[in-house]
């Protein structure tokens, strides 16, 4: 989930309500008390991780070299090596190759007559793409609902990625080997903007998809139902399996476009002559930052009940219950002082006043339903009008494992639903799943299996990966802990990656190093379990331009010209290899590691018929 902190707000005298916990936050930022207080130093931002640990750097070979195969390959078995086609009959326990140039010493052994094995979700390679920065498919939706670009650095505006640009790059990601595809949540969003940044140095709108508006309906920056339509349907037609972030957790904020559009809130009497005639324009003086719109809204007036209502949401405002920090309570908190949904709450609820009033919304007043309820039909509605194949679940310990529990079944309800009226659907029948983001979950198999996931995101092996990326065989210990852990009697699934939209990238790690960029591709794809690729991790996408919240950096724009470019293509390359051979053979993820021989470093994966060994070669 993306991150927001409001620091120093530079206020008109007066009397004023701080909304949804600000004012705990001013007090941890330092900030003066008081009418007409001075504005200010903002506390100082530790910019983007940014390192560049070659220590254990190994160089790999280019030389021939022989490769103990143990008991994986009988003798006489012809092998190839699926980086470069070479072939080689297996002798005396062992086969002489040569890994290819632009290998980095890597020779990927599979049997010469092997074939793709069945997917497994256990070993499954899932590419995400934060939807808004990875394609611009069609200009034509690229501004919507007033919203705006900003002229400057562009750091929290919509970009122009859509499910149009998604649908054209399928074929990109299957050369990669992915077959399942993350996509950010697609629901239609808050339309204005809140102040980004510890600082509120820029205005941030919700083009990641965490902060929606309306449920039932995609955000207009993305695209239309039928485009959405069509992006799922051609992924299928692929083999690649379609994730859908969701949250339960929290919409968005209010904003003053919102306020105004959907006449829900009210401002201060007499401050509209302070606002331009579309509030989502105003910009702050040179004193002032974007945070300081707070200053024209009345959060104690009656008219906040247009908008979610008491009964939905904790915010802090009018007569809303005020949330405690998410610190202190994990299910009822507010996390970066969003609102809260009510998930708990048994009591039925009305639709909220706003979605009532809203004539493009397709949410309908359902009998005797609770805010679950009413969250629950609206996300596994795309279940079973699209076929969407699986959730991504944000902010997953902040709402109760019985609700979990629900959405999973109402999700496989909805999924076995639209099988039985599309037939003809792509893909062999397989069940819903469901992975969770838990910060900072490991390899465990925790309470969260129970509570309907699948699988659940480990933060671990982002660190893990920085001594792969340097020497392969650093990653030893961590494939045979994962793969006994994963793959062995008691088996469970997590979902592992090198970069991230909520830490950092993996070109920060490297320094942009592409060697290391490179390698990190051996040490991902041949890891145990589910593995994420962000977009980007193949092209060496660069850090982008992040104001005072270094998470936004890692969002940036796709970089798809620098393709062309030699250094990257090679990169590249390296990656689809990888990722190819991944998914040709489930048990890379999904089966059991034997390390063979540690020099040169060579072990095997195995699961049934399904056999693999990986040899590195170095000096």
């Amino acid at each position: 989930m993306p991150r927001l902190i409001p620091q120093c707000l530079n206020l008109r005298p007066g009397r004023y309500r701080l909304y949804a916990g600000l004012a705990t936050a001013l007090l941890v930022a330092g900030c003066a008390s008081g009418p007409g207080a001075d504005a200010q130093t903002p506390m100082p931002v530790a910019g983007p991780p940014s390192v560049n640990d070659t220590k254990g750097f190994c160089e790999a070979t280019s030389a021939e070299m022989t490769i103990p195969v143990g008991s994986t390959f009988r003798d006489g078995t012809l092998v190839r090596d699926f980086y470069t086609g070479q072939t080689a009959r297996v002798s005396g326990g062992t086969v002489t190759l040569t890994p290819g140039a632009s290998a980095e010493g890597l020779v990927l052994l599979e049997e010469a007559e092997a074939t793709t094995g069945q997917f497994t979700w256990a070993g499954a390679t899932v590419y995400f793409a934060v939807t808004d920065r990875f394609a611009n498919g069609t200009t034509g939706n690229d501004l919507n609902y007033g919203r705006k670009p900003d002229g400057k650095k562009e750091i929290g505006t919509f970009h122009g990625g859509d499910f149009v640009g998604l649908t054209e790059k399928l074929d990109y990601l299957k050369s990669l080997g992915v077959n399942a595809l993350w996509i950010t949540p697609p629901f239609e969003q808050m339309h204005g903007w809140v102040g980004g940044g510890d600082r509120g140095d820029f205005q941030h709108y919700a083009y990641h998809g965490y902060y929606a508006l309306d449920f039932t309906v995609p955000d207009a920056n993305f695209g239309t139902r039928e485009e959405f339509r069509a992006l799922v349907n051609e992924a299928h037609e692929r083999g690649i399996r379609v994730v859908m972030d969701v949250v339960m957790n929290h919409p968005g904020y209010s904003t003053l476009q919102d306020m105004q559009t959907f006449d829900f809130g009210s401002l201060y009497q007499g401050f509209e002559k302070h606002l331009p005639e579309h509030w989502g324009d105003w910009r702050p003086e040179s004193w002032e930052n974007f945070h300081a719109y707070h200053a024209f809204i009345d959060y104690d007036h009656p008219d906040w009940r247009r908008w979610w209502g008491k009964d939905w949401v904790r915010a802090g405002i009018a007569d809303y219950d005020t949330p405690p920090n998410a610190a202190i309570d994990e299910k009822r908190g507010s996390l970066a002082f969003l609102p809260d949904f009510k998930t708990e709450a048994s009591e039925p609820v009305d639709l909220p006043i706003f979605l009532q009033n809203k004539e493009t919304s397709r949410s309908t007043k359902l009998e005797n339903a609770t805010v679950r309820d009413y969250l629950i039909t609206w996300l596994t509605d795309w279940v079973r009008e699209f076929g969407v194949d699986g959730f991504r679940v944000d902010t997953a310990k902040h709402v109760e494992p019985e609700a979990w529990l629900e959405l999973k079944q109402a999700a496989q309800a909805a999924l076995d639903d639209y099988r039985s009226r599309n037939p003809q659907a792509a893909l062999p029948a397989e069940d819903f799943w469901m992975v969770a983001e838990v910060f900072p979950h490991s390899v465990r198999k925790s309470a969260y299996f129970d509570a309907g996931f699948d699988a659940v995101i480990n933060f671990d092996l982002q660190e893990e990966a920085r001594a792969g990326a340097a020497c392969l065989p650093a990653m030893e210990p961590v494939y045979s802990d994962y793969a006994q852990r994963l793959n062995g009697k008691d088996p469970f699934n997590v979902l592992s990656y090198i970069s991230s939209h909520d830490t950092k990238l993996f070109s920060q790690i490297a320094n942009n190093d592409p060697v290391l960029q490179k390698r990190a591709a051996a040490a991902l794809m041949l890891t145990p379990g589910a593995v994420q690729v962000f977009y980007g991790d193949e092209s060496g996408r660069p850090f982008g331009a992040t104001g005072s919240d270094p998470h936004q950096g890692t969002r940036s724009d796709m970089n798809w010209a620098a393709i062309e470019s030699k250094e990257v293509s090679d990169i590249l390359q390296h990656w689809r290899a990888l990722g190819q051979f991944r998914e040709r053979h489930p048990a890379v993820g999904a089966g059991k590691h034997e390390l063979i021989s540690q020099q040169p470093y060579v072990f095997s994966r195995t699961q049934g018929d399904d056999k693999v060994i990986i040899a590195f070669g170095q000096k």
